[in-house]
């Protein structure tokens, strides 16, 4: 009994030293590791450069199949790692990554230009024409001259739809519209859209 008692006690003191070192790796692994890669920084620790737009489109210089990138900058004195794999840490004037930002496919039709021809000429069909309509243009312009645009119901009815640009150019793409103006967003609820109801008291 008493060697048994005696082999229990050699045992726990050789494995008290083993098990607060492998405690003390593990620590230390955990704080080496502690560091993320520069792109998944939450929001508030980096700030992205504005886009340089391209005077003619209005639209993000390198703007390729409806995304533009952007350099963001961690904020000082955050450590993250690059995408090479080596840890940094910023003094806020570095680039850390870069970040994708939609943009919009434009082929040279303004908004403006559409807006106004539909508000002034729109009677005639002039804004269907400009838009790239040419045979409905033509039918519509003759229809509307002989009636005066509908008796005025189908100008206001395309200028609504030319202004709320749910009629775009006939080539599919988007309008030219100030980048930093007003722009119209279409919003669509799907299987990810979040809804949050409110229950009534």
């Amino acid at each position: 009994m008493a060697l048994h008692w005696r082999s229990l006690l050699r045992f726990r003191s050789t494995t008290r030293p083993l098990i607060i070192f492998t405690f003390c790796l593990t620590v230390i692994h955990s704080l080496g590791n502690d560091v993320d890669n520069c792109d998944k920084l939450q929001l508030g620790q980096y700030m992205c450069k504005e886009p340089k737009i391209d005077d003619a489109t209005q639209e993000p210089e390198n703007c390729k199949d409806r995304l533009a990138w952007v350099e963001c900058l961690p904020a000082p004195n955050i450590s993250c790692r690059l995408s090479n794999g080596t840890q940094f840490k910023f003094s806020g004037e570095e680039v850390g990554f870069n970040k994708s930002i939609p943009c919009r496919n434009v082929s040279g039709y303004s908004y403006k230009v559409a807006v106004a021809l539909s508000l002034f000429l729109g009677w005639i069909g002039a804004d269907r024409f400009y838009l790239g309509y040419p045979a409905l243009g033509k039918k519509k312009s003759l229809l509307k001259f002989c009636t005066v645009g509908f008796c005025g119901i189908g100008s206001l009815v395309d200028f609504m739809l030319i202004s709320m640009q749910i009629v775009g150019p006939s080539d599919g793409s988007d309008y030219i519209v100030d980048y930093y103006g007003a722009r119209l967003t279409r919003l669509s609820i799907t299987n990810e859209t979040y809804r949050r109801t409110q229950l009534s008291p």
